[in-house]
């Protein structure tokens, strides 16, 4: 198993960015960065996850843990409707950041992938150094990147359970709450009965089950962006 963490930033959004994502392997950590000079956050959440999908081999599983409700939506969910669509949304409209989500789509090709929504700045180490990363490369500070064995990694690479969700896992759990939007407007629902009474047939309704008290806020937070 492979775990990925990823971190994107953008100073102005649009403006320079800069990338971060650490790769942990059994025996082996590998840090990644990069930047652009003109670019926005949703950009270069993307790319840090690409590159990381890039760097390892594709006989083994991988979760991918990111801060990025934009990534995590489109890489499970919605790039599948957009290639379909022939890359237009359900407003018709171009598909933003299609070069990079075409980019996703050839490196998840293949790979047995878990992701993870996870809280931003909230104290998970190896997300902290990932947005030190992406930071310091668009803000073109000097950083040095390890590569090297795990045992010797300064940063605390394990995350509990509770700090996300593995979307293949959810679907077969038992429903906590059914969390529904719609124009913004976020509801929560004790059963899918109320949730589809109010999503069914209104376009742009947004809704999703969740597992936990913990879960149901992350879920919030994502319609909220």
């Amino acid at each position: 198993m492979i775990t990925i963490f990823t971190d994107g930033a953008a100073r102005g959004n649009p403006g320079p960015g800069g990338w971060g994502a650490i790769v942990v392997g059994e025996d082996l950590v590998v840090e990644m960065g990069g930047r652009e000079d003109h670019t926005t956050n949703n950009r270069m959440e993307l790319t840090a996850v690409i590159r990381a999908l890039e760097a390892y081999p594709r006989e083994y599983e991988a979760q991918i843990y990111t801060d990025s409700a934009y990534v995590l939506s489109g890489s499970t969910r919605w790039v599948q409707g957009w290639q379909h669509n022939d890359w237009k949304t359900s407003t018709k409209d171009d598909v933003l950041n299609r070069d990079l989500w075409e980019q996703m789509v050839e490196v998840m090709k293949g790979k047995r992938l878990n992701w993870r929504l996870i809280k931003g700045h909230s104290g998970i180490a190896p997300n902290e150094r990932c947005d030190v990363i992406a930071t310091s490369y668009a803000d073109k500070v000097p950083i040095v990147l390890y590569q090297g064995s795990k045992e010797r990694y300064g940063v605390n690479t394990q995350v509990t359970s509770s700090l996300g969700v593995d979307t293949k896992t959810k679907s077969k759990s038992k429903a906590y709450s059914y969390v529904s939007s719609i124009d913004g407007v976020v509801n929560i629902h004790k059963t899918w009965e109320e949730c589809k009474a109010r999503v069914v047939g209104v376009s742009g309704a947004r809704h999703k089950k969740s597992t936990s008290p913990e879960d149901e806020d992350h879920i919030i937070e994502e319609f909220k962006k």
